[in-house]
């Protein structure tokens, strides 16, 4: 609990560089003072050892504040959505005390989406943003529609993510309705044959399935679940479109 009392108070001498050090220096102190380690996120155990978890958290708060803030605007449904994650993933008393600090430090400091993003760009690997990206996307979509200002800046997130534009769309397509959203969510245009249709299918089958995330973390393993999920849903819809066997 040091780390996020250090933050708010770094955060009143230096503003946010001053958080971001009081965070930390804090979560040493956590450390020597024989607490226990905080449980791991759910994208956590996709992070490089050379992100700490008080990094990663306080960048993952960040990357939270610019969504809820990219409409203008800041709604409760979307702070209750990420309210939830924290619930979920620290239990009641923590994940209140680290939402204070989010009320109270990060939400009232513009961030640089491209600071944060790139910072994670480099120290985390491609199944962690798309997880993030995936993330965002549930924060926006959480008060019933996402906004053309939200999208624009879960593009420009997802460019320092370095995150390819085919991968955006799939996921994209999993929150916002079209005509076309099973074939986005395959990566793949609507004029190709069955057979490639088969193919883009066992491929993205293959990258979502819950098999290939090791871990004892149910948070993820949902998460990947919920994605498997729509890709199926996605070939199914195309196999009855054009009656595919």
């Amino acid at each position: 609990m040091i780390k996020w009392f250090a933050a708010f108070l770094g955060y009143l001498v230096f503003r946010f560089p001053g958080a971001i050090l009081g965070f930390i220096v804090g979560s040493l102190l956590d450390n020597v003072g024989g607490g226990q380690r905080d449980p791991r996120t759910i994208f956590q155990d996709y992070a490089r050892p050379n992100v700490s978890p008080a990094d990663f958290e306080l960048n993952l708060l960040s990357l939270c504040s610019i969504i809820i803030k990219a409409d203008g605007q800041v709604n409760q449904r979307e702070l209750d959505y990420v309210r939830q994650y924290f619930l979920s993933t620290y239990g009641k008393e923590k994940a209140n005390a680290i939402f204070r600090t989010f009320n109270e430090v990060i939400k009232k400091r513009e961030i640089s989406a491209q600071r944060i993003a790139t910072y994670l760009a480099q120290r985390t690997r491609y199944e962690v943003r798309l997880q993030l990206l995936h993330f965002l996307f549930g924060i926006a979509q959480s008060d019933g529609r996402v906004s053309e200002a939200e999208i624009r800046k879960l593009e420009e997130i997802a460019r320092y993510f370095k995150v390819g534009q085919y991968d955006f769309q799939s996921i994209m397509a999993m929150f916002i309705k079209s005509a076309d959203n099973a074939y986005k969510i395959l990566e793949i245009e609507k004029s190709v044959s069955d057979d490639e249709v088969k193919k883009a299918y066992r491929k993205m089958a293959k990258k979502y399935h819950p098999d290939r995330v090791v871990t004892e973390n149910e948070a993820i393993k949902k998460g990947a679940e919920e994605k498997f999920k729509e890709v199926q849903k996605a070939y199914e819809t195309i196999q009855k479109e054009r009656g595919i066997s």
